[in-house]
C-alpha cells in the first residue's frame, strides 16, 4: 500500500527568508521531519511512499540520493576504478527500508491537486495520505482497520491538540481558582493521516485544496469517517513548534519514535 506525503510547502515561518528550504527538510535532531514521518510508517509495515514534491523538490531528491543514500554509510572511493566499482559501500549503518517515488506536482499546486497528480503512482484501491509536517504516535494498523470497517471512501484522523494559551479557572467571587497550563482543546481538528479509496479521485480537481471542497463533499455524502487519535500529535507550523519537537527528540522523549 502506498502512502502519499504532501511535502511541497515552504518553511517560511520556520527559517529566515534568506534561507528558503522545503518545510519537509527542516531538521528534528539529525534528520528532516520528513524522515521521521517515513519512519513512523515504515516501522508499522508501510514502507512504500510517493512524495508529492513542490517548492525546491530537487533538494528533497538530493537529500535522499546523497545523505540517506549510499553516501550516508562509510564508503571507499577508488579513483582508479570505473563505474560502480569506484564507490564501495562499507555497510557501517543499517539502511532504511523506504521505497520512494518522487513525484513533481508543481511548485504552487494546492494539496488536492498534488494528490491528483501523484495518484498514478498509488497502484492499489486503498492508499494513505499525510502531511509532511506532522508527527504522532498513531497506530496505523488500527487506523486502516477502522477505515475498512467503516466502509467509507475516506477517513481522516482527528486530534485534540493542546491550546496555544494556558487557562485561568475562575471560581466564586470572581477569584482565580486555578491555572491550567495549555489544556487540550475540547474540539476535534484535522490531524492528517488519511486513508482513501481510489473513488476519492473521481471528483478531485487540479485546483482543489484537500481540506475544502474534496473533504466537504465527502462529509456531505456521508463518506468521510473520523478516526479519533488521543495520543501524541504535533504539527510543525512555526519555529516554536520545531523547537518543542527538537527538545523532545534531544531529551529522548519523542513519543512518535515507534521504531
Amino acid at each position: 500500500m502506498q502512502t502519499l506525503i504532501l511535502c511541497g510547502g515552504k518553511g517560511t515561518r520556520l527559517r529566515s527568508a534568506a534561507e528558503p528550504m522545503p518545510k519537509a527538510l527542516v531538521e528534528i535532531g539529525p534528520r528532516p521531519i520528513l524522515w521521521h514521518i517515513l519512519k513512523i510508517y515504515e516501522a508499522q509495515g508501510f514502507g512504500d511512499f510517493v512524495l508529492c514534491l513542490g517548492f525546491k523538490g530537487s533538494d528533497i531528491k538530493e537529500y535522499f540520493l546523497l545523505r540517506e543514500g549510499k553516501f550516508r554509510e562509510d564508503f571507499r572511493l577508488d579513483l582508479g576504478a570505473s563505474g560502480e566499482d569506484r564507490v564501495q559501500s562499507l555497510g557501517a549503518s543499517p539502511p532504511d527500508r523506504f521505497r520512494i517515488t518522487f513525484a513533481d506536482t508543481g511548485e504552487d499546486t494546492p494539496t488536492g491537486g498534488r494528490i491528483l497528480r501523484a495518484a498514478k503512482y498509488a497502484g492499489e484501491d486503498t492508499f494513505m495520505v499525510t502531511y509532511g509536517d506532522g508527527l504522532a504516535d498513531i497506530d496505523l494498523e488500527a487506523l486502516l482497520a477502522f477505515h475498512r470497517k467503516q466502509g467509507t471512501v475516506g477517513t481522516v484522523t482527528v486530534v485534540t491538540p493542546p491550546s496555544q494559551f494556558g487557562e485561568v479557572v475562575i471560581g466564586e467571587g470572581e477569584k482565580v481558582a486555578a491555572f491550567r497550563e495549555k489544556p487540550r482543546m475540547d474540539k476535534w481538528v484535522n490531524g492528517g493521516f488519511f486513508v482513501f479509496e481510489r473513488a476519492f479521485l473521481d471528483d478531485l480537481k487540479e485546483d482543489d485544496v484537500l481540506e475544502r471542497r474534496p473533504l466537504e463533499r465527502l462529509a456531505e455524502a456521508g463518506e468521510l469517517s473520523a478516526f479519533r487519535h488521543t495520543g501524541f500529535w504535533q504539527c510543525m507550523d512555526t519555529f516554536k513548534d520545531a523547537a518543542q519537537l527538537e527538545d523532545l527528540w534531544q531529551g529522548g522523549k519523542a513519543p512518535w519514535k515507534v521504531w
